[in-house]
């Protein structure tokens, strides 16, 4: 069975219960692990892949709140699992992953029994946490257009960035039609060129220097 570094946490006794009681997973890319208004049935941990969690508000419109690589714990679902709340967003597989999933009792023992595993939740909880925050922080007081700008610079020095206007959209939380009137602007000004799914960055602008 696949392994994750929080169970390094855990007693003997406490690892092998645990994994006797952990169910491993594979999902394929496009599968859907968990949606909004579902109850969480246990902690997943992430082993290998990669996972996307997104928010969709009523307007319609997502973006993507974090995503879970090698190594990675859920953080919905700590919040979920401790609240006894359904979700509020969802998690779609973005590269084949991996997972083991710690059942609700066991993690509840887990929590109560294992001072080092209930250390290492509350750490993981609290970096997203603050991942989340930036994330708050750049969608309401910086411009959309200095965002997109940011993020073409930061993947789009090596090659071609494969992702349709849509998938950007969601990357940055805002409308498409927002993203391709910015991604036409851009290609007017000859700093990127436009294809089917595809953005190649040709002359961006880099960051001004500060005042």
């Amino acid at each position: 069975m696949a392994r994750h570094s929080i169970l390094d946490s855990l007693s003997d006794t406490l690892r092998k219960e645990t994994l006797e009681k952990a169910r491993a997973m594979t999902f394929p890319a496009g599968q859907i692990l968990f949606s909004a208004g579902q109850h969480c049935q246990g902690l997943p941990l992430v082993v290998d892949g990669r996972v996307k969690v997104q928010m969709t508000g009523a307007s319609g419109h997502s973006i993507v709140l974090y995503r879970m690589e090698n190594d990675d714990i859920c953080t919905l679902s700590i919040g979920c699992l401790m609240t006894g709340r359904a979700y509020r967003a969802e998690a779609v597989v973005e590269d084949g992953a991996e997972a083991l999933m710690i059942p609700r009792g066991a993690f509840d023992r887990l929590m109560d029994q294992s001072a080092g595993f209930r250390l290492g939740i509350m750490e993981s909880y609290g970096r997203r946490l603050d991942d989340l925050m930036l994330l708050v922080e750049e969608v309401a007081f910086r411009r959309m257009d200095k965002r997109l700008e940011e993020w073409l610079l930061a993947r789009g020095a090596l090659g071609p960035v494969m992702i349709t206007h849509q998938e950007l959209a969601v990357e940055l939380g805002t409308a498409r039609e927002v993203v391709s009137r910015l991604l036409k602007e851009l290609e007017r000004r000859d700093m990127v060129r436009l294809s089917r799914g595809k953005i190649e960055v040709t002359g961006l602008l880099e960051s001004p220097p500060p005042a």
